[in-house]
Formats: C-alpha cells, sequence, structure tokens
C-alpha cells in the first residue's frame, strides 16, 4: 500500500505540467499532457534519455468529427501491480508481471464522447492502449485512421521489412530510418504490389538502435477484434504513425463500444539482451481462460514437408490435372504421380525414422484430396481437410505411428479461403479427434478469399483467433502458417503453440535468405511469440535434392544445430530428409537431445543483425543447452558459464564451425569436442560468417 500512495503522490506533483507515471525501478516513465487545443500526446523516457519524443495520439473516424483534438482530463487513476504466473510452456518456468498504471479518462468538449488511455509501465518499457466505455455518444464508429505516433529523436538504424498487408515472408533490411523511402523498391520481393501499401510503410516488431546506444523495439500486444499495425515514416521528420491494414472497402476497425485497442509496445534498453529477455508483450495479454492445459505439450517432430519444398516430390497425388472434376472425381481410377510424397511406404519410412530417434511427432502434407487442383488449375480451390488420397490410409499409418510412440501432425492448407475453413472447422476438428491428431499446421497461402480482404485486417485476424478459439474446445493445438504475426496471444490460448509468420527455413529452397537472417528474427518476430522456423537443414545444395533448383542454404551446418536454441519454439522441427541426417549421425545427436520447454533463459551475447548467443535450462532436468547464430563477420563468442551451478561440474559437448567451413563453399564442416567445464569456466568459440554452435552441458555423474 505504501508504494502506490508515493507512486500517487509523484502523479500529483506532475498535474500543472501532464501525467507522469514511472517504472518500478524508477528508470523508464512516461509522461501524458494535452496541448492547448486538447491534443492527447504522450513522451517516453529511459534513464534521462528521450526514447519517444512528443507524439500526438487520436483517431480518425468515417462520417464523424475526428477524436484528435478538444479534449479535457476528467480524472486519473493509478495502480501497481506485481505477480508471477506460469506458463504453460516458455522460455522460463514463470513469469514476473510488474508494473505501474496509470488511466487516463478523457472526454472531448464539443462532443461529450469519452475516451480512455491506460498507460502501463515496466521497467524495459511501455505499453498503452485506448479503451472506449460505454456511453450514448459513442456507440458503433468506424475508425478511418489512427494518428497514434512514434516520433523518434534522431536517424536511427533499422532492421525492417516493407508494410505488406499480406506477407511477413521478406529478409531484413538495416539501414538509417532516413533510407528507408530509396532502399524500399529494393526490399520488396516481387510478391507484392506497391499499391498495398505506403511506400514508406514498415512491419512490427520494428527493431531499431540510436547513435548513443538504446536499443527500442515497437510492437503491439494483444491483437484482438482490430487490424495489424504497420508504422507509416515520415521521411523529414522521421516520426512513424500507425498504419492499419484495410479491409476489402479501405475501412480500418468496426467498433462497438465498450471495446479496447491493442496495446502498443515500447521496449527499451542500453542493452541488447534485455530486449529479447522482455516478457512484456505477453504480459499485456489476459491470462490463460483454458482451465485444463494438460493436453497442450511442446513436441519435437519431423516432417514429410521438406522433400515438397526443394521440389525433390510433389504434394499431388496425381498430375493428370484434366481428370479432376472438383468434389466429383474417383482418384483410385487415375494414373498416380510417382513423386507424391504423402503415400504409405514413404510415410512408414519417416515414422520409423523419428521413432528410432525419439522424435514425438510427424508432419504429413500433401496428403488429402484438392492439391492437384490447386495447383493445375486455381488456388481458388477449397479443401474439405478431411478426404485423404488413395495412397494415404488415415487409419492404418495412424495406428502404425501410434505403435512405435509417434503422433501424425494434421496439415490444413486452408488456401486462404478462410470462410470454406470455417465451414468445414467442427467436422476437421472432429476428424482429427477421431484419428488420434492433437496438433494441425494450417496455412494461408494465397490471397484471402472473399476477394479484396488481406491477411491482417480486422476480419482475418478474427478468423485466426476464431480458429484457435474453436481448436482448444477439441483440445488441439494450433500451429498457423502465414497467418498474422503474433502478439502474445498465447498466454491466453496456450494451444497456439507455434506460428510461422515470416521468412522461415522454407526460403533456403526458394532462393536463400541473408546469412545474418536469424540474428534478426529473435528481436523483432519472436517478441510476440515462438516461431516454427524449422531448421536442421543438413544438405544446403538444394540442387542435389532436385536438380531444377539452384537454391543453396545461407549458413553452416552447426548454425543449423544453434537454431535449435535461439529460434524458440515448443513446436521443434527436424526439417531436413532421414537419409541426410544419417550422413551426419554424430550431429544429429544435438538435435536429439537438445530440449524443447525450458525452466531458465539466459540471453548471453546479442547484437541485432550481427549475433546471438543464448543458454537455456531444460525444464524437469539439471540441462544446459546453448546456441548461437553468427551474422556476416567472423567473430570469437565468450561464453561466461557462470549460469551453471556453483556445486556442480558439467559436460560440455561442442557442436561448432571447423575452422575451414563456409557456408557457401563448405557448410558441412564441424568439429565436436567435450570439455569439463564449471560455472567459472569461460568458453571461447569461433564462429565463421552465417556459422554458429550448439553446446549440450549436462552435470556429470
Amino acid at each position: 500500500m505504501r508504494s502506490i500512495v508515493m507512486l500517487t503522490c509523484v502523479f500529483a506533483f506532475q498535474t500543472l505540467f501532464g501525467q507522469q507515471c514511472q517504472s518500478p525501478n524508477k528508470q523508464t516513465e512516461v509522461i501524458f499532457s494535452l496541448s492547448n487545443d486538447g491534443k492527447p500526446t504522450y513522451e517516453i523516457i529511459y534513464k534521462g534519455q528521450v526514447v519517444i519524443a512528443k507524439s500526438n495520439m487520436g483517431f480518425e473516424l468515417v462520417d464523424a468529427l475526428p477524436l484528435l483534438k478538444n479534449f479535457s482530463v476528467l480524472n486519473t487513476r493509478f495502480d501497481t501491480k506485481n505477480e508471477t504466473w506460469e506458463p504453460v510452456w516458455g522460455e522460463e518456468s514463470s513469469i514476473r508481471n510488474h508494473y505501474n498504471e496509470m488511466l487516463v479518462a478523457l472526454q472531448q468538449k464539443n462532443t461529450q464522447r469519452k475516451m480512455n488511455i491506460r498507460f502501463r509501465v515496466y521497467d524495459e518499457g511501455v505499453g498503452f492502449r485506448y479503451e472506449f466505455p460505454v456511453q450514448d455518444q459513442l456507440g458503433h464508429f468506424i475508425i478511418a485512421q489512427e494518428r497514434t505516433a512514434f516520433a523518434m529523436t534522431g536517424d536511427h538504424t533499422a532492421h525492417w521489412i516493407p508494410g505488406d498487408y499480406d506477407t511477413q515472408e521478406y529478409d531484413y533490411t538495416t539501414s538509417r530510418l532516413s533510407e528507408i523511402q530509396s532502399l524500399f523498391d529494393t526490399a520488396l520481393t516481387g510478391n507484392a504490389s506497391q499499391e498495398q501499401f505506403s511506400k514508406t510503410g514498415v512491419q512490427t516488431a520494428l527493431m531499431l538502435k540510436t547513435d548513443s546506444g538504446l536499443y527500442i523495439n515497437l510492437h503491439e500486444a494483444a491483437l484482438i477484434d482490430y487490424p495489424a499495425m504497420h508504422l507509416n515514416l515520415d521521411p523529414k521528420t522521421l516520426s512513424f504513425e500507425s498504419w492499419l491494414t484495410p479491409d476489402a472497402v479501405g475501412n480500418l476497425a468496426y467498433m462497438v463500444a465498450p471495446h479496447n485497442t491493442p496495446w502498443r509496445t515500447v521496449i527499451v534498453s542500453d542493452d541488447a539482451r534485455d530486449i529479447l529477455a522482455s516478457r512484456m508483450t505477453y504480459n499485456l495479454n489476459d491470462p490463460c481462460v483454458i482451465e485444463d492445459t494438460s493436453w497442450i505439450k511442446p513436441m519435437k517432430y519431423m516432417g514429410v514437408w521438406w522433400e515438397m519444398i526443394t521440389g525433390k516430390s510433389s504434394w499431388s497425388y496425381t498430375n493428370d490435372v484434366s481428370a479432376v472434376k472438383l468434389g466429383q472425381t474417383d482418384f483410385s481410377k487415375l494414373t498416380p504421380n510417382q513423386t507424391h510424397a504423402a503415400n504409405n511406404t514413404n510415410v512408414k519410412r519417416y515414422i520409423d525414422f523419428a521413432a528410432q530417434h525419439g522424435f514425438d511427432g510427424l508432419l504429413v502434407e500433401g496428403w488429402n484430396e484438392g492439391w492437384e487442383d490447386w495447383f493445375g488449375h486455381s488456388k481458388d480451390y477449397v479443401f474439405d481437410f478431411v478426404t485423404p488420397y488413395p495412397d494415404f490410409d488415415v487409419n492404418t499409418l495412424n495406428a502404425y505411428a501410434k505403435s512405435k510412440g509417434v503422433e501424425l501432425i494434421m496439415h490444413h492448407e486452408t488456401s486462404s479461403s478462410v470462410r470454406n475453413y470455417e465451414r468445414h472447422m467442427d467436422k476437421a476438428y472432429q476428424f482429427m479427434k477421431d484419428n488420434g491428431y492433437s496438433a494441425v499446421k494450417s496455412g494461408y497461402v494465397g490471397d484471402i478469399i472473399p476477394r479484396g480482404e488481406h491477411h491482417y485486417s480486422q476480419f482475418i485476424v478474427n478468423h485466426y483467433n476464431y480458429a484457435v478459439q474453436k481448436a482448444a474446445d477439441y483440445q488441439i493445438m494450433i500451429n498457423a502458417h502465414e497467418a498474422v504475426r503474433p502478439t502474445g496471444i498465447a498466454r491466453t490460448y496456450p494451444n497456439l503453440i507455434a506460428n510461422e509468420s515470416a521468412r522461415g527455413t522454407e526460403f533456403q529452397a526458394f532462393g536463400g535468405s541473408k546469412p545474418n537472417h536469424t540474428t534478426i528474427l529473435p528481436f523483432t518476430r519472436l517478441i510476440g511469440g515462438p516461431m516454427d522456423y524449422t531448421p536442421g537443414v543438413f544438405e544446403m545444395d538444394i540442387s542435389k535434392l532436385n536438380p531444377n533448383n539452384n537454391s543453396h542454404v545461407n549458413t553452416t551446418l552447426a548454425n543449423q544445430l544453434g537454431l535449435y536454441v535461439i529460434m524458440y519454439s515448443p513446436l521443434q522441427m527436424a526439417a531436413d530428409l532421414p537419409e541426410h541426417y544419417e550422413r551426419f549421425m554424430d550431429a544429429f545427436q544435438f538435435i536429439k537431445d537438445v530440449g524443447i520447454d525450458w525452466e531458465k533463459s539466459v540471453y548471453l551475447e546479442a547484437e541485432p543483425g550481427e549475433y546471438i548467443t543464448v543458454a537455456r535450462k531444460e525444464k524437469g532436468s539439471s540441462n544446459w543447452f546453448v546456441g548461437n547464430s553468427n551474422g556476416f563477420n567472423k567473430r570469437k563468442a565468450e561464453i561466461n558459464c557462470s549460469f551453471l551451478d556453483a556445486d556442480k561440474t558439467y559436460t560440455a559437448t561442442i557442436y561448432r564451425d571447423h575452422p575451414s567451413a563456409n557456408y557457401k563453399t563448405n557448410p558441412q564442416a564441424y568439429v565436436i569436442e567435450a570439455k569439463t567445464v564449471t560455472s567459472k569456466s569461460v568458453l571461447k568459440i569461433t564462429t565463421v560468417p552465417a556459422g554458429g554452435f550448439g553446446i549440450s552441458i549436462v552435470p556429470k555423474n
């Protein structure tokens, strides 16, 4: 109680100049004020440095006066919270949620409309959202533009991707803010229309670094019943403004009071490791609403997938597209495609390998009717999610997998026909329950049907959340690909066990990704939740799988091992083919051993775009695992082992780049060595460009 009284006194002192709220450690603060004409503004300060300069807030509405000015403060309320909660899965077994809160209640003088702004100030940053209470003056309304600004204090370095409404699958560009406009065309990959977004729009989470050494992350939390936010940069003022994804007719958000927006988040530190360690995005979401979570279990899995991604094999059962009629085809009478991967014999081969090496699950894509039409006719095709091809025996394969201690993972490619998926959802999920599937990878490839909608509009965001909630009714875990980037909602619905929502490993078979890609993703995409990055590729030359594909995986093999620790996910894949792992069984041992659910995470080294080294303690054991991903430049990582128990001696098995390793010409050169370590040890490991390492640290005896 004493801390609340002291906090209130600070606020009262500030009312002459604006309302102020400080973090529990008093190093981060937000200042809210009204301009002379009643415009709401805010400012964020960290350790005496301005992070966000005074920035405007508010909305423009459709067919109504804007909510931008003429406001007065009705009252200001303060609160504080200090709690610890336990996630079902995560990078640690408990998370502290400690913040001071300020709620500013506003009323617009000329319309009497009310709008509240709630700020939560953490040691590592600030979250704020708009809240519209029940009122006679504002019931149903449509947002034409959100005018929340983020005024930068200089020409910061940014790691950014274009603000596309339909994909996040870009390589990151690193540049000054002032260079974004000139580099925008170069950053496009050819799968986007420039008419879809602002020429200076970028996506969140956006990672920035100031010349004075501050690291700033801009994102959002609890994206529910609202369009995803991009950021539009004014090249002259270097100020960002929220840029929401429109719907098919150009509107942004349909609101019915009471209604809250998502939280706008600003995470800040003078140490890059603190950005990775922040759990603010999760903390701004509601607690778990699933009473019994015993069925939600982290899984390590393999997949009948990479051979199709590379073009070695096919999703489709038949090439005889002309003979296929939607819903009327007897596939058993058609000539089968000899490269169809999801056949009984091949799937059993994967099951055997997965079982032999202790994997929990096997994803199988291309198992159901429709792929031949989707590829051969039109991507307007709609699947039914329950009808297998003739060479895929659902009952036999699930029984075979179960006898081996392996579970098959379902695949639902929706072809972005979201209403069709919603119509079939109950039937599809019940089919999964009846046949022993507990997890599904859902895909949203292609243009959204109905036409004109975008992947991140309010309507489609609501669909993704509906799918997760509906899946929870059937005790099914969701791994959503091509969906909206996560914003911490997995705290509320932990059956959302993974997302793709960024440029994953599959793009290494589509021309490659930049060598430093995975040194940026933990600072951007993973801020909102785990990523199904699908690491573990051991054969880097894709032409050896498909002579017509000249792509190359732009990492070393040792880097692929480090990704199992760097790229956090409770659903972790070994993506490559069994025969490739059989060539490097000593390195494959790390993938078999590495944990997937963690008691504690320690961020040892980090610089976005350059390198990351992370140590994690496996939940339920005394084993630690360390992962490193390196960027463009050769460097020596230094690992201080002080995170280990002081009274224990450990064996560290190090999987590192060979000195001759080269991600282009000699990527499979690695060294495995064992060392005895204690909490006083310091390991020094050289990593080559696009290299890395994985270390398993196990107590002796």
